[in-house]
């Protein structure tokens, strides 16, 4: 039965911890990402590469018993961290999304590195460690290495969550300029974890942007009429429409914790 809400300003949401970890799952454009679904570059053997180590580590599955100072196993398949490094449009996150996939485990999570701090903004470290505590695999898109607080933050979280046995993967986007200039961001990724650092085993993906080709296309642009027409004919089939004012909805969210839109 469709809602009665007519406008997200309306909406107030207020979730407990176990419905917000409920969320941490790949976006809807990654919802079936596969390894079989990633094509690599033939232009690049590391994309290849990548894809195959990804596809070792997702087998390994289940929880390694490992303290976050243990010592790395001599093979990389067994350290309980991946992390992938490379530029904007190599498929990261379809690589991420896939292994979060094909991992074995019931209770595993996927988000970006802003979500998960904002998950302890909403619970409080103790709380948000406890919700994910016991996960088989936890997956970082976008892990940002800008907010030395922030940074610290997720090094003790996944501390805790890797000596309990939780496997992390994790990703982040080297900017263009550093890609020229041959700098990649594994070597800052490695320093500010610390400790953690000898659990994770990097892989460099080189290519170029995948969305940079040529399209085209044009947008779609409704007069207010048109907008006020096509909402009544959404309600009119018995669907959910909320019609908002574009400012007044950036005040209402402003008021709204991230963690807990629906």
């Amino acid at each position: 039965m469709p809602s009665e809400i007519t406008s997200l300003c309306e909406r107030n949401p207020s979730l407990e911890a176990q419905q917000i970890v409920a969320g941490l799952v790949p976006p809807p454009q990654f919802a079936e990402a596969t390894f079989a679904s990633y094509i690599p570059d033939p232009d690049f053997d590391s994309q290849a590469i990548a894809r195959d180590r990804l596809i070792e580590f997702a087998a390994s599955g289940g929880t390694i018993k490992t303290g976050l100072f243990a010592k790395p196993k001599k093979d990389d398949a067994s350290r309980p961290g991946v992390y992938l490094d490379g530029g904007f449009g190599v498929g990261k996150t379809h690589l991420l999304a896939a292994a979060w996939h094909a991992s074995p485990g019931r209770k595993k999570f996927f988000g970006t590195f802003l979500q998960y701090t904002s998950l302890v903004g909403a619970l409080g470290f103790a709380q948000a460690v406890d919700a994910l505590r016991g996960a088989s695999l936890i997956c970082i898109d976008e892990f940002e290495l800008d907010d030395p607080g922030d940074t610290m933050m997720m090094t003790r979280m996944l501390g805790e969550l890797v000596s309990g046995g939780t496997r992390i993967a994790a990703t982040s986007n080297t900017p263009p300029h550093a890609l020229g200039e041959g700098r990649f961001a594994a070597a800052d990724f490695l320093r500010e974890i610390h400790a953690l650092a000898a659990n994770f085993d990097t892989l460099r993906i080189d290519g170029t942007d995948f969305r940079k080709r040529t399209t085209d296309g044009e947008a779609l642009t409704l007069s207010e009429s048109q907008l006020e027409t096509m909402v009544s004919t959404f309600r009119g089939r018995g669907e959910t429409a909320t019609l908002d004012g574009f400012d007044a909805l950036l005040v209402h969210l402003a008021t709204v914790h991230p963690s807990v839109y629906p």
